[in-house]
């Protein structure tokens, strides 16, 4: 009998001296059942989502995080390496990886990390509109292994968030060392912070505004001892932000504490999509993590002062979907957005997954909606956002 994507997991966390979590999402999505305390609202505002904005204020150093959806120079993405992680679903997780990497591909430069001496399984699977680039990796996670690349004096420049292995949980010898890595092979600027953190963790919306759950950076496994006031200090500091906007998220149910990306999302400046329950579901620790982060993001402004227009969009049904797993992450919130297509996932349920498409080509009528099945990523608790990383072009 296969392993569960969370024993899979266990064995690392074992060999880094980390302790078993509780069932839940594994990849993707703060101690105790409940969310952390909820994040204070912001002071509401008249101007409604949608009107001009005010000019957001000057970012720290001139530094500046982008929107996803702008111009991309590259998507990063890395070939899972490790049995331990994987099992006996190497083989399956490869091909969920080769199916993003392909699509992507084929619609803007896509660069895959590979460890050496696995090139040729890469190059098979992912074909040659994918560019190989070998590096010492351990897993497929870019989203939170490969830096934070942000804009200040015309340049882009990377900030190493000093990855960790979601705070200890897994082995991550060769994945702590791939955002130095990187910038190094592209002559890219490494921007150091005193903080750990994951890409997953943030969300912006390219004018001053973050997005980032509290479960996943203040937490003694990251950031020990700091507080939420210290640690967004940092976070301004280091991406140029000028609004945080706390969600609560949820401590030790998934190996990331809760990764905003698989939560909320931004889709464009003053509107977010929001992750909600399939209809009828009974509450968890996920809904009520949820139902807390509309609470906030309904009071809440942006750097501009411009109120969020939220837009729910609901989970497939549980009965339909063709994944499983105890981690299995069912949330179309794990998109990703590139320069042609938008990159979401589909489940098996005809008429959620037809409806978020919908919604989805509503919001980017521009790019083309790209639907891929991705279930033994989801299975291991993550997304397509989560195994891609965008490096803006500059």
């Amino acid at each position: 009998m296969s392993q569960s994507p969370l024993a899979r997991r266990t064995v690392l966390r074992s060999l880094a001296g980390a302790g078993v979590l509780a069932l839940g999402l594994t990849a993707c999505a703060a101690e105790g059942d409940d969310p952390a305390d909820p994040a204070s609202p912001a002071a509401p505002t008249t101007a409604p989502a949608g009107d001009a904005p005010a000019q957001p204020p000057a970012p720290a150093h001139g530094r500046r995080l982008g929107g996803e959806w702008e111009k991309h120079e590259r998507t990063f993405m890395a070939w899972p390496a490790s049995e331990h992680v994987w099992a006996e679903q190497l083989g399956a997780v490869r091909k969920d990886i080769a199916t993003v990497a392909r699509a992507v591909g084929e619609r803007e430069p896509a660069v895959l990390l590979v460890r050496p001496g696995q090139e040729s399984s890469a190059r098979n699977a992912c074909g040659s509109d994918v560019e190989l680039l070998s590096v010492p990796v351990d897993d497929l996670w870019a989203r939170d292994t490969v830096p934070v690349f942000v804009e200040e004096g015309g340049k882009v420049k990377g900030v190493d968030f000093n990855f960790s292995g979601w705070g200890g949980k897994q082995e991550h010898t060769n994945d702590a060392r791939i955002a130095r890595a990187v910038l190094q092979k592209y002559g890219i600027e490494r921007l150091e912070t005193p903080i750990t953190a994951e890409g997953g963790s943030f969300e912006t919306d390219g004018q001053g505004t973050l997005m980032v759950t509290e479960s996943s950076v203040v937490n003694d496994n990251r950031n020990l001892g700091r507080s939420r006031d210290q640690v967004e200090a940092e976070l301004r500091k280091a991406l140029g932000v000028t609004k945080v906007i706390w969600l609560a998220g949820v401590k030790g149910k998934d190996i990331t504490d809760a990764h905003v990306d698989c939560l909320a999302r931004f889709v464009a400046p003053g509107v977010v999509f929001l992750d909600r329950a399939f209809p009828g579901t009974p509450p968890d620790v996920w809904s009520r993590s949820a139902d807390q982060a509309r609470a906030v993001l309904a009071e809440a402004t942006d750097a501009t002062g411009r109120k969020l227009k939220v837009i729910e969009v609901d989970q497939p049904d549980p009965d339909r979907i063709t994944g499983r797993g105890d981690a299995f992450v069912s949330s179309y919130m794990n998109f990703y957005i590139g320069d042609k297509g938008v990159y979401l996932p589909k489940f098996g349920d005809a008429r959620a997954d037809g409806h978020a498409q919908e919604l989805f080509g509503d919001q980017f009528p521009g790019r083309e909606v790209v639907p891929l099945q991705i279930d033994t990523i989801a299975s291991g608790g993550g997304g397509i956002h989560c195994s891609t990383h965008d490096q803006p072009a500059g």
